[in-house]
């Protein structure tokens, strides 16, 4: 059974740090593409951070220097580090897949942000 578990998410002040966490179970970990993606209320799921198997990774331009995406094959974990959040950096934040399989896994619960002073 896939399973996908995020944490780490909480209520921050503008300018402040959260580092999330994504736990899977069930899968090859090591030959996915990984992805963090976020909903925001009212608005459409994306993508904002991705991780290759050969751990290259990209961004959105909204992320861009401010979240560095990473992984932990041996743990089966994905991670997040969240810098200088902003108001606009408030949402749901799940993981899955990402690349040409994603995002084909079942979605975790997510973990909210809120970024609010």
């Amino acid at each position: 059974q896939v399973q996908l578990v995020e944490s780490g998410g909480g209520l921050v002040q503008p300018g402040g740090s959260l580092r999330l966490s994504c736990a899977a179970s069930g899968i090859i970990f090591a030959f996915y593409d990984m992805g963090w993606y976020r909903q925001a209320p009212g608005k459409e799921r994306e993508l904002v951070a991705a991780i290759t198997r050969g751990t290259t990774t990209r961004y959105s331009d909204s992320v861009k220097g401010r979240f560095s995406i990473s992984r932990d094959n041996k743990k089966n974990t994905v991670f997040l580090q969240m810098n200088s959040l902003r108001h606009e950096d408030t949402a749901v934040y799940y993981c899955n897949a990402a690349g040409a399989l994603g995002p084909g896994l079942p979605w975790g619960q997510g973990t909210q942000v809120t970024v609010s002073s």
